[in-house]
Order: C-alpha cells, then sequence, then structure tokens
C-alpha cells in the first residue's frame, strides 16, 4: 500500500483553520468595538510565524513541493510558485497585523482598524490557500510523487519538525483551544485563561 504524504499537512490545516476561525471572529468583534485584546492578536501571529509557518509551511515549501518540482512541476508558472506567494502574501498580513496590535498595546489609538483588517485578510487568503492544497494540490502531489520517494518524503517531515526549535505542537493546540474556550463579554474584555 502506497504511504499517504499529504495526511500530516492535511491534518495540521485543521489547527490552523481553527485558528483561523478565531481571527475571524474576534477581527470582526474589533471593528465594531467590541473585542480589543490585543494579545490575542500577538498570540496569533506567535501562532501563525511558529506552527504555521515554520512547524508547516516548512514541510511544503522545502520538502513536498521541492519533491513536487523534482517530479515535473515547473518552479515558475506553477501551482508551486502559487502556492509559494500567497505564503508570502500571508507573512505580509501577519507583520501589519502585529504592527497595528503591538501599537495598540501601547496607547496608541485607531489602530482596530489595521488589525482587523490584516487578520481577515490573512484569514481569507488562507482559507482560500487551504483549500487549493487540500482539493487540487496534494491530489495531485499523491498521483505524481512515485513510491519510490515517499518513505523519504515522510522522513524529510520529521526531519523539519525537529528542526523547529520551540513550542511543540500541543502548545499551539491549547493557545487554540483556549481561545475558544473564551467568552466575549459585552465591555469587549474578555475572560483571563491560562495555556
Amino acid at each position: 500500500m502506497k504511504a499517504v504524504i499529504t495526511k500530516a499537512l492535511v491534518d495540521e490545516h485543521k489547527l490552523i483553520l481553527r485558528m483561523i476561525a478565531l481571527l475571524e471572529r474576534n477581527a470582526a468583534l474589533t471593528t465594531t468595538g467590541l473585542f480589543s485584546n490585543w494579545q490575542f492578536y500577538l498570540d496569533g501571529v506567535e501562532f501563525i510565524r511558529n506552527y504555521a509557518d515554520r512547524f508547516h509551511h516548512a514541510k511544503e515549501e522545502d520538502v513536498l513541493f521541492e519533491a513536487l518540482v523534482k517530479n515535473g512541476m515547473p518552479r515558475e508558472h506553477s501551482p508551486v510558485a502559487a502556492m509559494l506567494m500567497e505564503h508570502d502574501k500571508g507573512r505580509a498580513y501577519v507583520k501589519g497585523m502585529e504592527a497595528g496590535a503591538k501599537e495598540a498595546l501601547a496607547g496608541l489609538h485607531g489602530r482596530e482598524n489595521s488589525v482587523a483588517r490584516n487578520a481577515l485578510s490573512y484569514a481569507s487568503l488562507l482559507r482560500e490557500h487551504i483549500d487549493k492544497e487540500d482539493t487540487i494540490l496534494y491530489p495531485l502531489a499523491e498521483r505524481l510523487i512515485p513510491e519510490s520517494m515517499r518513505d523519504e518524503i515522510l522522513a524529510e517531515y520529521e526531519r523539519a519538525e525537529l528542526r523547529v526549535s520551540g513550542n511543540s505542537r500541543e502548545h499551539y493546540q491549547n493557545i487554540v483551544e483556549g481561545y475558544e474556550q473564551e467568552k466575549i463579554r459585552p465591555s469587549g474584555l474578555t475572560a483571563e485563561w491560562r495555556y
């Protein structure tokens, strides 16, 4: 039986989509003045940079996409090029969200729309991006990449995870679960929780 090389990536998308749902919920509330927990956005930035980008995207960019190129997919003007471009675009939205949240935490007023706009833009981009990967690129990879490369790809995923120093997958799951359980009060303040 052929090893499935995209299952781990699809599973990681599930946690990323849960964070995206939180960004959508809280950014919508931020635009109406009902949510001003700037730490949430900074925790979201940490999640995105470390889990979605360094942990997940590293496997895609350094392992799966390279395997696709080795098996005939062009590096330029291809689904791989489009996915890489979207990764970079997402990073720009995250940078904008972080800058606005830090400024708001420092007491600068009027950062709500910038934070919410960047959060919602990132969420929209990533929802579409994940759908394209899950429904188009990953099935293509499963068809295109030969059996002889699959065990090495899975081993490379493990090595990529080991190269990511810092917090564990469970840490990021706890961040998401903590904010999913958070109750939004009418004042816009949120209940405290610890992860």
